[in-house]
Order: structure tokens, then sequence, then C-alpha cells
């Protein structure tokens, strides 16, 4: 008998006991986006194999609103073809349908007498109100894999973390027994019924076909992920720590868009450093980044319901903030100028261009982006809003933990300390065109994106 693998078992938790059908085990893809490197199609897998039962993986193009662009969509599109092709070769089912999965994938599950249905963990609200409409309409067995997470973000705290020092040590203790090799997924030994593909075959809603007219410079899916990763591990993860705070030098790694649409295990790319035995110096920097922050953010969200509003910024930060909101600000921009650049600050203008443009922000500017929204706003409540939009709207890894977490660091103190008082941001951190020009060749910067924009 086909024994379970403790290391895949781990990575998940069974969240409803049920009725075990007689068909496939059915794995409900999407915040994990890859079929390498993937702890749920893992466990997926292990359950069918031990079912002696076939296997099948759902997507659906489901968001929560229209504040997605259409080069975002083409992004991920472009990677589930990959996904599609790769699970062919292995004996797995796909089905990809249009409509959100409340509306199809229960009568789907019954229709089919799926042994099991296995989904994404994924923090955030828009998921988790899918999720139990799911569990509330499923009688079948159902499991949550993190596959996102190197440590499980239920395994790695059972609470709201304070900030990066107070997470920072439970993941190291839990680190070296987590971050293990990830075994590949196998051809599969069980092929789906022909009731089954047949049931597929009248399902079957195939996602749009992705539009050349909109879509980013950065070329998607797993393939590349893996070849940008180990092309930034090569060399510009040497300079890494010099390099990553001017905007002006290709010092980041470019891999967020693959981390947020899941073509890239951030366990596998903390694998690929480790394996490079470069000097803690070098490397403690970018693992920083990838383990402890993007972590930190998933606890955020997870713990915290309010944390695309000011009601999830800390104590002492709504306190100062609420001291400071009828203070006077000297400029206040609506959404439609912001979104434009039509404010009287070139740089802050061609940071919005930037977003526009390439769909990605540095990450140091990103922070000076969202203090400005608060300074020229008429409140937090609004400059969380508007922040929120913008990111959400035209980066090309909006709708994350990450961009949540890191607006709520800039406008609500959200995993920083008090700082000196002053107008407007009251003891939140401050930040000004000044502190840029020290940081980074400002004029050069503007210079590039405005050259950009009149060669588009």
């Amino acid at each position: 008998m086909h024994r379970r693998n403790p290391d895949i078992v781990r990575r998940g938790r069974r969240l409803k006991t049920g009725y075990k059908g007689e068909g496939p085990v059915v794995y409900w893809m999407s915040r994990d986006q890859r079929v390498t490197d993937n702890w749920a199609l893992l466990l997926a897998q292990q359950e069918a194999v031990v079912h002696k039962t076939g296997l099948l993986v759902v997507f659906s193009m489901q968001h929560d609103g229209s504040n997605i662009n259409p080069a975002q969509l083409n992004f991920s599109r472009k990677g589930l073809t990959e996904v599609e092709h790769e699970l062919q070769k292995l004996n797995i089912g796909w089905l990809e349908f249009q409509d959100s999965p409340d509306l199809w994938l229960p009568k789907f599950i019954h229709e089919i007498d799926a042994k099991i249905v296995v989904c994404d963990f994924d923090p955030l609200k828009p998921h988790r109100r899918l999720q139990k409409q799911l569990l509330e309409n499923l009688k079948t067995p159902f499991y949550e894999v993190d596959a996102h997470n190197i440590i499980p973000a239920w395994t790695s705290s059972n609470k709201k973390e304070y900030g990066a020092y107070t997470i920072r040590p439970k993941l190291k203790r839990l680190l070296d027994d987590h971050l293990t090799d990830i075994p590949p997924v196998q051809p599969h030994p069980h092929s789906l019924s022909s009731a089954c593909l047949q049931m597929i075959e009248k399902m079957h809603s195939p996602l749009l076909s992705p539009s050349t007219s909109e879509e980013y410079s950065i070329k998607p899916g797993s393939s590349q992920a893996m070849s940008t990763a180990i092309s930034f591990i090569q060399a510009p993860l040497l300079d890494y720590e010099s390099q990553r705070n001017d905007p002006c030098l290709d010092g980041q790694s470019g891999l967020s868009p693959y981390l947020h649409f899941g073509q890239l295990s951030a366990q596998r790319l903390a694998l690929l450093v480790r394996e490079k035995q470069l000097s803690h110096e070098i490397t403690e920097p970018f693992l920083e980044e990838l383990i402890v922050r993007r972590e930190l953010s998933d606890n955020f969200c997870l713990y915290e319901n309010n944390y695309d509003n000011v009601n999830g910024f800390t104590e002492w930060a709504q306190k100062t903030l609420n001291l400071h909101k009828k203070d006077k600000r000297e400029f206040i921009y609506s959404l439609e100028a912001l979104e434009t650049g039509n404010t009287h600050q070139m740089l802050w203008n061609c940071c919005q261009l930037d977003l526009i443009q390439s769909g990605k922000l540095h990450g140091f500017l990103r922070m000076y982006w969202a203090k400005k929204i608060l300074q020229w706003t008429k409140d937090p409540e609004t400059a969380i809003s508007y922040a929120i939009h913008l990111n959400d709207r035209y980066s090309i890894d909006g709708h994350d933990p990450n961009g949540y977490a890191g607006i709520a660091w800039s406008i609500g103190g959200v995993h920083d300390r008090a700082w000196g008082e002053r107008p407007v941001f009251g003891k939140i951190r401050y930040m000004n065109e000044a502190g840029c020009r020290r940081k980074f060749d400002v004029k050069k910067y503007i210079a590039s994106v405005l050259d950009r924009r009149d060669n588009r």
C-alpha cells in the first residue's frame, strides 16, 4: 500500500470531513499556478494514488470586482497554458472555467462523485469567502494546502504578529525542518473515467485567449520564472544589498510577479539561493525579504480581517492619525488626478507613470508613493482606499498580501514603530523627495520614465 509522505501531509490541513465518493481527487488551483514544486498538487496526487483513482485540476479566473486590468489577466492566462500542457503529459486532468467556483464547483463535485477536494491557501477575504461558501455546499472531504509559503501560515504563528522582529525567530526555528527538497509530481498511474471525461467536456469553459495588446514586458510562465530566478542568483544577487534601494539600477530580483501568481515556488527559490553557498552577508538580505517579509504579510492578512482599511492599523497609529486628521493639507488630489499622475511633484507623477507602464514600482519608491497619497488626500481612510485601488489596478502583483501589508506599513505604521510627530502624518514614518534624492539620482529616474513613455 502506498504510504503518505509526512512532509507533504504537514503542508496541509483538513477543513472538512465528509463522504468520499468513487470519483477522482479534485485539486482546485487558484493561488499557486504551477505544476512543479506545488505541495497542493502533491497532496492531491498522493491521495489519488492511495485511493487508486484519477486526478483532476480545476481552475476558475474568479476575482472580486472589476479592478483587474487585462494585462494582469493575460499574465495569468499565459502561465496557465503551460500548466495545462504539463498536466497532460502527466496524465492529470484539467478543467478551466470562466465563472466563480461557487456557481459550478459544488454541483460538478457531486456529479463526478469526487473522492476528495484540495485547494490552495490564500489569506485574502475574497478567497476565504469563496472557500466558506464551498465548504457549506460540499459534502466531500476538503483540504487546504499552503504551497505559497515555506512554512504554512498557520504553523508559523497562530496570531497576528506585531512585526518582523516577532515572527522572525518563529520562522527561523521552523525553517530548517521545512526548507526541504520538494518531490516531483509523477506521471499519474490512474486515468480519469470516461464518464468523468464526458462531464469535463460538458462543463469545459475555456479561459479567453490571451491578448497581445494588453501585456507586460515580463514574460509569464513557470519556465520563464525559473530561468529568471537562476539568472538572478548567478549574478545580481551578489550586489543585491548594495543596489536594491536604487531605482536607477537593476538591483532587484524581478521575481515578485512570478511569486504572486504562484508560477515560482518561494521554497524552490530559497533552496536555489542556499545551494549557491554564498556568504551569509550576501544571501541574508534577500532571504529576509523572500521569507520573513513575505510570510509576515500573509500572517497580517490571515489574522487581520481589516488588512485593507484603517481599522487594521495598530492602536497607536489610529490614535496619531485621528489626532492629525484635521491638519491642513497643502494639496488635496482626487483619485483621477493621482491615477493620471497629475500632481505638483514630478517624481511622484513618474512613479505613477512607471507603475502604469511597467506594471511594477521599485520597492523604495512604492513606500514614498503611498506616503505621499496619505499627505495629499483628505484623511487616512481615503488614502488607503486610493492606494489600494491604484496598486491593485496597475501593479502586476496587485491583489496580494505583500501589497496590502506594504500600504498598511506606509500609511498606517503596521509592522513599524512610532516616529517623531509632524503634521498630517502624526507619528507615522515620513518620507519625501529630499530623502529620495539622498538615496538615488532622482533626475535620472525621472528621465528614464519619461523617455520610456515617449518611445512607446
